[in-house]
Formats: C-alpha cells, structure tokens, sequence
C-alpha cells in the first residue's frame, strides 16, 4: 500500500472557490441559452492527435500495450463535423487533455468552453466574448475599457518593428536589445522568436485589469483560421498578459487544412517530436462542407482565477494533476 502525505487527499481549491465555479458555469449556460446556441457532447477519446506542434496529445492504450486513441486537446473537429452536418450554432463545456503542460497556469486537465457561431467572421465574435467574459469577471472586480489592436501593432509599440515584414536578424536583435535570454532553441526561427517575444516583452505591457484583444495574427501562425494576405482571420483574448482564449473565422477549405497538417507533421519531423497522422475524419467533413463560422476556445480555469483573484490555477481546481 502507497504512503501519501497527511493532505495530500484534500482538495487545492477552497470550497467557495468550487462554488464560485459552480456559480459561473451556471451563468455560462444561461448565457448560451439566452443565444440559443445548442449544447453538444463529443468523444473525449479520439482516433487521431493533434498535429500542432505547440501541444502534445494524451495516448491511451490497452492492456495489452496497444494504442487506443488519444484524449482530446479540444473538441474542435468533433464540433466542426457536426456543423458540417447541419448543426445550429453549438457550444460544449469540455475537460481537454495536454501532455506536459504543468506549471502556476498549467494543469494537464483543464475546463475548455468552445462554441462556434454561423455566418460571423472573428471580430464578430470578439464582442460575443468580451460580453460573456465582462458579465463573468465584472460581477466581482472591476474591468477597464476592453482594448483591441492588431498583432503588427502590438510589436511596432514595444518592439519598433513590424512582425510581417522585419527581418529575424532585426527581431532577434530588438528582443535582445531588452536583456531578455533568448533560448537558443529559438534564434534563428522567425515565429519561434515572435512566440517569444510575445510572452515575455509584448503581452506583459497589457494592461492588468481589462481584457485585451490581439487580432490579424501573421499568415504563418493561421492554424486552423483563414488567411488574408499576410494576416490569419485569428484573435486572442488576454487579461492582463494571461491569455484566456484563441479564436478564429475558421478555414473551410479541406485542401488546404490537408496542406497545413502535413507541414505540421513535416516540422514535427524536424523537431524530433511523435508524428500524428491527420484527422481523416475531420478532413472528410471539411469537404462535404462547412459552412462560413467563426469559432473560440476559452480557457475556464483561468477565468476563474480572474474573478477569485487566485494566482494559480491549483487554487481554482478541486485537485490538479500531482493530486488526481
């Protein structure tokens, strides 16, 4: 029998702060109500991984040592396949799943809500949750003028330099400039370098008590949105230089999501991380037809930790990882 520590068995979050969340996921739902979004429920185990090579899926495996599947970073696909089957707007309350994710903001297991609304492009959508996240956070602290600015204007005010077009040299150069350690993993790597740089020098400028929305990211970092030039119809939702959400007018086109996953599975290759074979399921979807929408992943726990005031995430879950 395994020896744990006295209160190892008790829960890191205090019971007001679980009712709190009982509270807000209430409200959730009733806001999604008042919209008339649709509620769904999709596989938490699923026969393909994310190709991203920003995260990392879950296997599951049988007894016998055999892979099973994988535990979802996001419903999307799912979510997506069921538009292209003729569902209303739709939004899900998902526990999502992240290999190596673990740290002050980070648990391996989180509380993702996702919705997507037709016919909208992102912008669009920004309003929707700038209002869903004010009537969340506002009840309980105070929340300054949402502010908006788009990614290129973010660099150009605390970098001096425009991202779509400086060079790496200069960017590297900029961020150095600011005595920041530059790991060498990412010197020479353009967005490697912009991913950087917006996580120690850009988004710490945010202001700390409202919420900010960076939008028209870089062609290179479109994901899954749609591509405009040289800027992704995609936006994220910051408090502070917390990142809350990540949304997209989302790209419809099966060819060229097929394109951009095997250039995901090409850089993994590079890299040396696992490779992960394409959702054939959502490709499939993807060119029956989905129709014009626009999509968001909010990260629940950490808007929680926004209304408690908690700066952890181990604060404002029942029990996180090292204790599940």
């Amino acid at each position: 029998m395994s020896v744990v520590a006295a209160a190892d068995w008790a829960p890191t979050a205090s019971l007001e702060t679980l009712r709190l969340r009982a509270r807000l996921l209430a409200e959730v739902r009733a806001h999604f109500a008042s919209t008339g979004a649709l509620e769904v429920e999709t596989p938490v185990m699923v026969r393909a991984g994310v190709t991203d090579v920003h995260l990392e899926s879950l296997e599951v495996h049988r007894a016998d040592g055999a892979r099973a599947g994988f535990l979802h970073t996001s419903p999307e696909y799912a979510m997506k396949r069921l538009l292209a089957a003729g569902a209303p707007d739709v939004y899900q309350i998902a526990r999502v799943f992240r290999e190596g994710e673990r740290g002050r903001r980070h648990n391996p297991e989180f509380t993702m809500i996702e919705w997507y609304r037709l016919w909208i492009d992102h912008h669009a959508l920004m309003d929707e949750v700038d209002i869903l996240l004010r009537s969340l956070i506002e009840p309980r602290r105070p929340v300054g003028p949402t502010r908006r600015l788009a990614y290129a204007d973010a660099f150009l005010e605390t970098l001096g330099l425009d991202p779509l077009t400086a060079p790496t040299s200069r960017l590297l150069a900029e961020i150095r400039a600011r005595s920041t350690d530059v790991p060498e993993s990412v010197v020479g790597e353009h967005d490697a370098l912009l991913d950087f740089a917006m996580a120690t020098i850009v988004a710490p400028t945010f202001p700390a008590d409202r919420i900010t929305f960076l939008h028209d990211f870089p062609a290179s970092q479109a994901a899954l949105a749609r591509v405009s030039g040289p800027v992704a119809s995609r936006f994220e939702a910051f408090w502070g230089e917390l990142e809350l959400a990540n949304g997209f007018h989302e790209l419809g086109c099966a060819d060229e999501q097929a394109r951009r996953f095997e250039s995901d599975r090409a850089e993994r290759a590079r890299r040396g991380q696992p490779d992960r074979a394409p959702d054939q399921l959502f490709l499939a979807a993807l060119g029956a037809g989905l129709p014009s929408c626009a999509g968001v992943a909010l990260g629940f726990d950490r808007v929680i930790m926004i209304a408690s005031g908690a700066s952890a995430i181990d604060d404002v879950i029942a029990f996180p990882v090292e204790r599940a």
